[in-house]
């Protein structure tokens, strides 16, 4: 099962936001509210956690990319779902 990463409701007084950048790579491992990205908006820079635990399956938006509120980001697979972490055989 694939848990997807969305970007947070942003605050109405910001007008735009960017993804800082990723702590994590495709295939890296991610615990439960672990920090997975930077988002910035006018001049804050906010750290969005993992919404659940598994691998780091996919990223369709890199650094500097520009958000709104609800964008997918990326997902989120659960272990045993067929993505292997790095250095699994």
């Amino acid at each position: 099962m694939a848990t997807e990463i969305r970007v947070p409701k942003i605050a109405a007084s910001a007008t735009k936001a960017s993804i800082g950048r990723w702590f994590k790579r495709v295939g890296d491992p991610v615990s439960l509210d672990e920090p997975l990205v930077e988002i910035e908006t006018d001049g804050t820079t906010v750290e969005m956690t993992a919404p659940a635990t598994g691998v780091l399956s996919e990223i369709l938006l890199t650094d500097g990319k520009t958000v709104t509120g609800g964008t997918l980001l990326g997902t989120i697979t659960e272990y045993g779902s067929g993505i292997k972490t790095p250095g699994a055989r």
